[in-house]
Parts: C-alpha cells; structure tokens; sequence
C-alpha cells in the first residue's frame, strides 16, 4: 500500500488480498476498524480519508497474516461470546457460536436464584464459566484448565468483565476438584480426531492443538470426564458435554455406561448434534435439582 493510500484504496486492496478467504471485505473492515479504533460506518463515511505511513504499514501487516491463515480472532485480540467480548491469545481456543448451546442448556438447569456450585473444565479463555458466572450471580463457579497461559488469559477476563465470582484453578480435568461435588459439569473438551486432516485446514491450524485433539477416535477426553463425573456430581446433579457433529451416539453410550440417566443429545442451529448430557440419578427427586452444598 502507497504512503498516501486512502481508507477506501487500502480496503479495496486487502480484500484483493484476502479473495482466497471467506468474506474478505468484511475482514479487512474489522482489522481496519480495529486498527483505527473505528466502527464501520465511520469507515464508510470516511472513506477517502488517507492512512498515514504507520497506520498504513500495521494494516498491510495484519493483512498479510490474515492471508497466510491465522485466525481473525488473534488479529484482533478478542472475540465476542455470549453477551460480552473476550480476549483470546494462541494459548486459547477461540470461543465458537456453537458452543453458546452449552451454556444455554446449562441455564435451563440452573434457577435463576440458585446458590449451587459449577464447573467448566477446560475453561480456556474463561467463556463458559463467565456466561454462567453473568447469568447465574449466585452460583459459584469454578473453571480448570491445564494450560497456566489459557488461565491467565481467562482470569483476566473474569477481571475485566468484574466477575470476581469464578475461581480459577491449574490442572488436568477432575484434578483440581478432589473431594468436592458439584449440581453442574460442564466441558468443551478436545474431540477432534489426531489424524482429522481438519487439523491443518483453516484457523485449526493456528489453535492450541491440546485444546482441539483427543486420540485416534476424539473421545479420549470425552470418555475421562464420563467416567469421573459421579465422584464429582451431587445427587441430581448434570454433566453437559460439548462433541463433534458424528459423536452424539459414542458419548450417549458411554454416558450410558457410566450410570447416568435423563440422557439426551441436543442439535445445534445447523442440525448437528453436538451436546449430550446425563443426570446423576438421586433418591430424592422432590427436591427438583442437586443440593447447594459442594
């Protein structure tokens, strides 16, 4: 890009450079807008207004790694989720749509005033348990992850949105929850096959590969959490688990297996299962819902 580029000339440029991307116009505008601290409209509006050398220099460089495949997401340092925006760095999945189904079915289970314990192993950048923490202010959620790089991306995520209600924890799934018992679990864990050539397509290839890969079938970790989930759940209490699109029979069998009950698979907007949950059975259902203890 020249040194007098304008906003319009600089756009038109990326978006010839972004034509092997999706929506590539509509990319360059939010790295531009990013970068100019500048909604779209204002873009629009001012569109002949030139870019000075620098500004014109970090765009073509955010364009440049844009091309070569790395996430928008990473670009710009954040992704929005839920009802709020959240950072996000390589040492964490970046925060999918998809995935909002998880929470939605975690507050159906939830009542509004519910004092009840929660938590979200492998939290990442913190978008469960913040969604939950957001939702449910009286619950007290724990998040684990085993990455420290991820937890400190979510800790100060939950600083920043002033949910000081999350308490964050350093460890590999149940690890860090000994002895306690929760009225909800919830995981998007890695389910993604090792040798899915998905894993070297696309934003994948950029993202923590720990966070994405489980074993020769991707239900290495999905099959860990099921079978810890009864040492850890209070009577009544639920596990939801996040899966792939063909994984919906697999996880509800081993859900099966491991004793649970009300066991079900949710499809997501696009018509692919891709949450199963069960219910650990209790001898006191008039309670309707776990203990709050735990």
């Amino acid at each position: 890009m020249s040194h007098a580029t304008t906003i319009a000339a600089a756009l038109a440029e990326a978006t010839q450079r972004l034509a092997n991307q999706q929506e590539g116009r509509r990319e360059a505008e939010i790295l531009l807008g990013h970068l100019l601290d500048r909604a779209r409209g204002w873009l629009l509006a001012f569109s002949e207004q030139p870019l000075t050398a620098d500004q014109a220099a970090r765009f073509t460089a955010l364009v440049e790694r844009r091309a070569a495949g790395e996430p928008v997401a990473y670009l710009l340092g954040e992704r929005g989720f839920w009802r709020f925006d959240l950072s996000v760095s390589p040492a964490t999945l970046i925060p999918r749509p998809e995935t909002e189904l998880l929470v939605e079915l975690a507050l159906e289970r939830l009542p509004p005033l519910a004092e009840w314990a929660v938590a979200d192993l492998g939290t990442g950048s913190g978008a469960i348990a913040l969604a939950i923490a957001l939702e449910r202010p009286h619950c007290r959620v724990v998040a684990v992850d085993s990455s420290s790089a991820a937890l400190s991306v979510a800790t100060e995520n939950g600083r920043r949105l002033g949910l000081n209600q999350v308490e964050w924890r350093h460890g590999e799934w149940y690890g860090p929850l000994q002895g306690e018992r929760f009225a909800l679990l919830l995981a998007n864990p890695p389910y993604i096959a090792e040798g899915d050539p998905h894993l070297k397509q696309g934003d994948l290839r950029f993202e923590p590969r720990s966070a994405l890969a489980a074993g020769a079938d991707g239900l290495d970790d999905l099959r860990q959490l099921i079978a810890g989930a009864a040492a850890h759940l209070l009577p009544g209490g639920w596990l939801l688990l996040e899966h792939g699109f063909d994984q919906g029979p697999a996880v509800t069998q081993l859900l099966h297996e491991a004793g649970l009950a009300e066991i079900f698979t949710q499809q997501d907007l696009a018509g692919c299962d891709r949450v199963s949950g069960g219910r650990l059975s209790t001898s006191s259902e008039a309670t309707n819902g776990p203990s709050a203890e735990g």
